[in-house]
């Protein structure tokens, strides 16, 4: 779509932090149907999971599975993403470092087992005692301790007062709450024996499961949460290798929804297919260069260390990445340039990145040149770029071929290229064993702060070694300051400092796009600010 049309879309996912009051709300069933539910649906998609155990796994195509089976304490209903109460009765600050919450009473998780309080204060604890580099914990620093003073009551008591983001992230994929009785408390349960346990309350139960694959579910009738009756009465969703495939089998009526991840050209050639419909909902995605700062060239672990020269190496691909042409020519238009960490619709949002490099936002080779001499680097730099093929779409390919292209024809750089599938991709980047690497995200919730804080306090889920006590203590005051103005002007603080020491480098920004088939109802409900999907909604 063109410029002004699509930043109306991302103007969607600028929704304000959630007001600290007391949340409470019904019983359950207003996210779903409450009509006679329709036959299966058929779900595709590229998307692979790393794992169904909440703790194993920080990724899009985890997440939305654990979204269908896995409840949580706060939810947002569909078209929407303000939290509110799933399993929750209620939710609500009884003090600024205090946060209670009321249960509904009488749960079962789907094997009979009961579900309560013990199974809230579980999960938490697990997943900071777990910290798994591949999952989600860095959510919940804040969280000083839980209590559970009887079956149906949590206290969350937290280590900084005022936390604008709390009921945020017991929606989070920190959040889903496990079985006590089924998950072990110090280490990962594998996907089969989840399934075999039947550990499930969500909208789903699972029926059977090929890991990346094929997986199949059933409508849980016990389920009480937020987001009631689903629409079908069961699902399934198909994994793909080949987007092509994918592509052909939504034209051809052999699944019903293709999500995640077609090429650009392969979306702009079903909008002219009377058989399909492009739904597009607002934006949130981001694309971005991560640097290993212990590995990349001149970093601490480096036989030649050099924190100047790292940082001059890191200025001068800042200076020379055409994003422009990087969303022109590979994206056609669906992804628009990113100068910033956080992207454009949401509170604090600025260009900071345009502003230090460059020339306006276009690339300049007389700035690369300068850092790079100004720090004594000779040029060209050798360094190793990896990419993932199958899980940010395979348009990937063509993406960084441009990036390694623009950084080699400056004659400054010596471009390894390298890809790697998802499930290898996921483990390896966070264990040192990629300079520089691709990553994407797609947030946890509607909120500037998801593009700080997981990222880069130290112990962020990026583990490339960066950290920065101004940035930190920045990230955390936007974090409690009530004041949306002074919250605002320290959020454009924080991105400032990033741009100065360049952790990630932002590429790109995008709208959430899925293809639904002839008769199929639903799919713009769930393509909401929350970037939760949810098979729930959709019928045919």
């Amino acid at each position: 779509m063109n410029k002004k049309a699509w930043q109306s879309v991302i103007a969607l996912a600028g929704v304000s932090a959630f007001a600290l009051t007391a949340c409470t709300g019904p019983t359950g069933g207003s996210g779903g149907s409450s009509a006679a539910a329709s036959g299966p649906i058929a779900y595709g998609t590229t998307d692979k999971v790393t794992a169904l155990d909440p703790a194993g796994a920080y990724d899009n195509g985890s997440f939305m599975v654990m979204n269908q089976i896995y409840s949580f304490l706060l939810n947002s209903k569909p078209g929407g993403a303000d939290p509110v109460p799933d399993l929750a009765e209620s939710a609500s600050f009884t003090s600024p470092n205090e946060y209670t919450v009321k249960l509904k009473p009488g749960l079962k998780w789907a094997n009979g087992h009961t579900l309560d309080s013990k199974d809230v204060k579980f999960s938490f604890d697990r997943q900071t005692k777990i910290n798994d580099p591949a999952g989600p914990a860095s959510l919940l620093t804040n969280i000083e301790s839980i209590t559970a003073p009887d079956a149906n009551t949590v206290v969350f008591k937290l280590k900084q007062a005022n936390d604008q983001t709390f009921a945020q992230i017991l929606s989070s994929p920190a959040a889903p709450i496990v079985d006590d009785e089924v998950f072990p408390a110090d280490k990962l349960l594998d996907d089969d024996s989840i399934v075999k346990a039947k550990a499930f309350y969500g909208q789903y139960t699972i029926d059977t499961y090929k890991k990346n694959e094929l997986i199949s579910f059933k409508a849980f009738p016990d389920y009480q949460g937020v987001l009631g009756k689903p629409a079908n009465d069961a699902a399934t969703i198909k994994y793909y290798a080949d987007p092509t495939n994918m592509k052909l089998d939504i034209q051809q009526g052999n699944i019903d929804v293709a999500n995640r991840s077609l090429s650009a050209t392969d979306v702009d050639d079903l909008k002219k297919d009377s058989k399909v419909k492009v739904n597009v909902g607002p934006g949130g995605e981001i694309r971005y260069i991560t640097f290993n700062f212990d590995t990349m060239p001149f970093g601490a672990k480096a036989a030649d260390a050099d924190p100047a020269k790292a940082l001059a190496v890191r200025q001068a691909i800042a200076n020379l990445v055409d994003r422009q042409s990087i969303a022109d020519q590979v994206y056609k238009g669906t992804y628009l340039p990113l100068y910033s960490n956080v992207p454009s619709g949401f509170l604090g949002a600025n260009e900071s990145f345009k502003d230090a490099y460059g020339d306006a936002g276009k690339p300049s080779l007389d700035k690369a040149k300068k850092v790079l001499a100004d720090a004594g680097v000779t040029t060209p730099v050798s360094m190793n770029l990896q990419y993932n093929p199958d899980h940010y779409g395979k348009s990937s390919g063509d993406e960084y071929a441009m990036i390694k292209d623009q950084l080699e024809k400056s004659g400054l750089f010596k471009v390894n290229l390298q890809s790697t599938e998802w499930v290898t991709y996921s483990k390896a980047s966070r264990a040192d064993e990629y300079p520089l690497f691709q990553f994407g995200w797609f947030p946890d919730f509607s909120d500037a702060d998801n593009y700080l804080t997981p990222f880069f306090p130290e112990g962020g889920f990026l583990k490339n070694h960066y950290n920065n006590p101004t940035v930190n203590d920045l990230i955390s005051k936007q974090l409690t300051t009530v004041d949306k103005t002074e919250r605002e002007s320290t959020i454009k603080d924080a991105q400032n400092a990033l741009a100065k020491d360049i952790s990630t480098l932002p590429l790109l920004q995008g709208a959430q796009v899925a293809i639904s088939g002839s008769g199929v109802k639903g799919v713009d409900s769930t393509l909401d600010a929350s970037f939760k999907f949810r098979l729930g909604t959709i019928s045919k």
